[in-house]
């Protein structure tokens, strides 16, 4: 990369280690290497180092995404939830799987392990205030009662719908009159429920 003055290379640095952690996924010292294009990690540590010491970073020892800003607080008061890639609100669409993408969420009676997000597309929610490219929290479990939002895996897809039963049988329902409601097979089809969706988030921009 081009020379720049240490400084000024640091300020960049910490722009971008500040808005990875606003956006939910505090970077690893390999991912500051190769961002700024350094040679070595060490290059990316010392410039890490240097912003602990200054007080622009705290460091937590112990963890792969170990910076968070001081304004946050401690990690304790927020978790990080993996998001595991898209989900159809419509037809239904393979899960794509997405590791290493994280999600920062306030801490609140749940457990962080039980939690999850997922980006929906489709627009089978509407009705519901679900709409394409929101960001679907979702509470791990593998029941739900009837009239709640889901995320449900029919076969190998899913699907974010309300669950309802029907004379014994399970129906995922949209929230949009152009859609059907899905009635998994009574022939084996394997049929789950992955969890329930707690809060919606959507970026304006």
């Amino acid at each position: 990369m081009a020379y720049t003055p240490p400084g000024e290379t640091r300020k960049k640095v910490y722009e971008f280690v500040r808005e990875r952690i606003l956006s939910g996924s505090p970077p690893t010292v390999r991912e500051v290497q190769r961002a700024f294009g350094f040679r070595a990690v060490q290059s990316a540590r010392q410039h890490l180092e240097a912003l602990v010491a200054e007080g622009k970073l705290v460091k937590d020892s112990g963890k792969a995404r170990s910076h968070r800003l001081p304004e946050l607080g401690r990690v304790r008061s927020s978790h990080l939830i993996p998001m595991l890639g898209r989900v159809q609100a419509g037809e239904l669409t393979t899960a794509l799987q997405d590791p290493g993408d994280y999600l920062l969420v306030q801490k609140t009676r749940f457990d962080g392990r039980e939690l999850f997000a997922l980006t929906v597309q489709g627009e089978s929610m509407l009705g519901a205030g679900i709409l394409p490219g929101d960001t679907v929290i979702v509470r791990r479990q593998p029941a739900a009662r009837p009239g709640e939002i889901v995320v449900a895996l029919v076969g190998e897809e899913a699907t974010v719908k309300r669950y309802r039963q029907k004379k014994g049988r399970v129906e995922l329902h949209p929230e949009n009159d152009a859609f059907e409601p899905i009635v998994p097979r009574e022939d084996g089809e394997p049929f789950s429920i992955l969890g329930k969706v707690i809060e919606v988030r959507r970026n304006l921009e």
